[in-house]
């Protein structure tokens, strides 16, 4: 029995579906999981078919950082010394540089990417590039933004013939145009001219597609295709990659995309070199003219100054102020000789002394002079000493003395006269040359300046030369600012489509995308699903009976249209199907809850609303209490629809005869046996234009009270209730009330309102049946009782041997 819940209507909206509710709704409608998988696998294996395998070539560049003692840089090194270029490579720049726009044209200029070539292959067109084509189109469109295309097909006689002219994306009408290898042929498109590569072979005579696209749509087309990423924070290799549909355009643009970069870099470079050179030249003009100024200034001032070389003239001024003063200390010291040898020979006691023989004056005849006299002197001292003063011979010798020292003083007087002259010269002399050595720190001062501005001039002049010439040079033989480390190259294996990610995709998709629909779906479904959507009911539970026909999934969300009910009873006596295991178990249930044997009992069965199968019900469920031996009647009181007639052929003569008093004895309208032994009907008989009425007859009353006295059972068959009042109006007669509830068929909002009715006990004894519930919902019921041992799958329809 259900747990008692306060609030059941509370419980139902807190309902959430479980990953093991949702497993098994899913494994129960596991062809739609089969059928999305067949269609997503097929999409993906026609996706894999149609779309043309992309390769991906990679290279590694090393860019050179510091470019120091190479090339130009080594010449912009030096420059940058002095803050005027700066010589470092910035890494990121150089990927900006190498993902420019500006590069990728000059790729597509020059390996012709706006050109495309193109064959009819398997399941798309294929790529014609480098070995694989054999000609090479050139249009000449009046517009080089235009976008055109053509067919070109080459017979065996090298006749061209092209076709299918397109202009940005109008066909354009014109027949079939013929021409010659290498001739320009006239077309709409404009002038084509067709000419065949070193791959060319007559044997080639498929029609190719050729396409020309303009230059910023190709560049546009192939940008995105390009990866350029550093290889680590680190270092500053480059890797780059690029996607194609074909390997060797791939590899050849990565190639030219490369020799393109140096290229520019070298351009860029050799500009530098070559504003450097402007430079060099403009400093080196006004550098001379400003040397040569200096050269003049320093040649006027020495010629003016007679300077030929100032340290040596300061040297030479020294030399002869010290010659000079040498030159005056020797006349001084003849002077004074001379005067004193002129004293001496006028002194009275002197006048028979000899004079000194080295007295240092520098006068040839003075100094023989001299000589003679002191040779007459001691001549006559020699014979006053022998004789006396008065000897003739001393007169004599006197005479002759007294007349040399008359000569000598007047020799001795004019020495005096040319020394005193000399001095005079030498003294004159020598005030000139101090005046001139006096001068000399003011010149030497002046010309150190001017000397100055001259070397430094004349330095920097030197320098600027020889940068010069190492810039000419640096031109010559600028130097790459990259290196290749890995060449282009890759897996001949394709990048994309990712085989095993897009089947791994699809499947996933195959599975989840049923799943999905069923999750939403059940979480939109209102309707009663199974048992455990009426756990919370405090009304007795007799029993659940599983779906005996597939008249479309009950209970799924993929349900075919309904099938028109078919009146067949699936009660068989021995059967060991689902069917019959649930009949047996609800009849048990029902067996427990009549109480003691021997006691006859009046059940109205009922439902909600139409559909709910209370009649296939009441039918099997009776048959199966006739099979335990009972004596069962079953009447048809849902006198407008009058079913369960059907299952005794629908006699013409029923209860609505007897009740309008047609008919008198109502053993006249009992269908004994027909369906089972022991099991007798009371089928409506003609349908009356007023059910109710005849139900609030008396006669009914009366049938049943006498019927209760021959039948172990009695079971009626009722309209729905809150349609019509015939089943409250039932109710008063019978004293128990099946309640049928048919899975995926009522809201399950209606719980609450049947909940109502046990509650308020507008019904007597009620207890429900749980009908219609299916493999889908299978997890919401607890039928695992009957199932063990059982064969619980009856195919199209329900199993009659088991």
């Amino acid at each position: 029995m259900a747990a008692v819940q306060n609030n059941p209507k509370s419980k139902q909206s807190e309902e959430f579906m479980r990953i093991q509710d949702l497993l098994y709704l899913c494994a129960s409608n596991w062809y739609w999981f089969a059928l999305s998988l067949m269609i997503t696998l097929g999409a993906a294996f026609l996706y894999i078919k149609v779309t043309p395998p992309v390769y991906t070539r990679s290279a590694s560049i090393l860019i050179k950082e510091d470019s120091k003692g190479k090339s130009l840089s080594a010449d912009a090194g030096s420059f940058a010394d002095l803050g005027l270029i700066q010589a470092n490579t910035n890494v990121n720049n150089e990927i900006i540089s190498l993902q420019s726009p500006a590069i990728m044209t000059d790729v597509v200029k020059r390996l012709h990417l706006n050109m495309d070539y193109h064959v009819d292959g398997g399941f798309y067109r294929e790529v014609l590039y480098g070995r694989t084509l054999p000609i090479n189109v050139s249009i000449d469109t009046p517009n080089d933004n235009e976008s055109s295309a053509l067919t070109v097909k080459i017979l065996a006689d090298s006749t061209v013939e092209l076709s299918d002219f397109i202009r940005n994306g109008e066909e354009l009408p014109g027949k079939l145009v013929k021409g010659q290898l290498t001739d320009t042929i006239m077309t709409p498109v404009g002038k084509v001219t067709v000419c065949p590569t070193p791959y060319y072979t007559s044997q080639f005579s498929q029609p190719i597609y050729v396409s020309c696209s303009s230059l910023y749509s190709a560049v546009r087309r192939y940008a995105p295709n390009l990866s350029v990423v550093l290889n680590d924070e680190k270092s500053t290799v480059v890797d780059l990659s690029f996607k194609d549909v074909s390997i060797q355009r791939a590899e050849d643009i990565l190639n030219t995309l490369i020799a393109v970069y140096n290229e520019n870099w070298v351009k860029d470079k050799n500009q530098i070199a070559i504003s450097t050179s402007m430079f060099i030249n403009e400093r080196l003009g006004v550098i001379e003219k400003e040397l040569g100024s200096v050269d003049e200034d320093i040649s006027s001032y020495k010629s003016e100054h007679l300077l030929p070389d100032v340290q040596a003239a300061s040297s030479m001024y020294m030399a002869q102020v010290n010659e000079t003063d040498a030159q005056l200390l020797a006349l001084n010291n003849q002077l004074y000789m001379a005067r004193y040898i002129r004293n001496y020979l006028g002194g009275e006691s002197n006048k028979y002394q000899l004079l000194p023989a080295n007295s240092g004056i520098e006068n040839s005849n003075l100094g023989d002079q001299i000589t003679e006299y002191n040779n007459k002197l001691l001549q006559r001292n020699s014979l006053v000493a022998n004789s006396s003063d008065q000897n003739p011979l001393v007169i004599d010798l006197d005479h002759a003395l007294a007349a040399m020292r008359k000569a000598i003083v007047a020799s001795i007087d004019n020495q005096v006269v040319t020394l005193n002259a000399q001095i005079k010269n030498l003294e004159r002399s020598g005030q000139q040359t101090t005046t001139r050595i006096a001068e000399s720190p003011a010149q030497a001062k002046y010309l150190l300046s001017v000397e100055r501005q001259q070397k430094v001039k004349e330095s920097l002049y030197l320098y600027l030369l020889q940068k010069r010439e190492e810039n000419e040079l640096s031109q010559a033989f600028t130097a790459y600012n990259t290196r290749i480390i890995t060449p282009a190259g890759g897996s001949m294996l394709p990048t994309a489509p990712l085989k095993k990610n897009i089947l791994l995709v699809a499947f996933v998709a195959g599975l989840l995308m049923p799943a999905i629909v069923i999750f939403i779906a059940e979480n939109m479904n209102t309707k009663v699903r199974g048992r455990k959507d009426l756990e919370n009911m405090t009304i007795p539970f007799v029993g659940e009976i599983p779906l005996a026909y597939h008249q479309g999934k009950q209970g799924s969300i993929f349900r075919k249209k309904k099938l028109p009910e078919t009146h067949t009873i699936v009660v068989k006596e021995k059967s060991r199907n689902l069917v019959n295991e649930a009949f047996r178990v609800v009849r048990t249930n029902l067996e427990f809850m009549l109480g003691k044997e021997g006691q006859s009992r009046v059940i109205m069965v009922t439902s909600a609303n139409p559909g709910s199968g209370k009649t296939f019900i009441t039918m099997n469920l009776a048959k199966s209490l006739a099979i335990k031996g009972k004596k069962i009647l079953v009447i048809d009181l849902d006198m407008r629809k009058a079913s369960l007639s059907s299952y005794v052929d629908s006699p013409r003569i029923g209860i609505s005869n007897y009740l309008s008093g047609q008919v008198e004895n109502f053993s006249e309208i009992i269908v004994k046996g027909k369906v089972y032994p022991g099991l007798d009907v009371i089928p409506v008989g003609t349908i009356p234009p007023n059910p109710t009425e005849l139900l609030f007859d008396l006669r009914l009353e009366q049938m049943l009270s006498t019927l209760k006295t021959e039948y172990d059972c009695i079971f009626i068959d009722c309209p729905p209730v809150e349609i019509v009042a015939d089943a409250s109006i039932i109710n008063k007669l019978s004293d128990m009330t099946l309640f049928i509830i048919r899975s995926g068929l009522l809201d399950r909002s209606m719980l609450y309102e049947i909940e109502g009715f046990y509650t308020d006990q507008r019904y007597k004894n009620m207890a429900v049946i749980l009908n219609g519930t299916s493999e889908a919902y299978g997890h919401y019921g607890y039928r695992y009782g009957y199932r063990y041992g059982y064969n619980y799958g009856y195919g199209k329809g329900y199993s009659e041997e088991n």
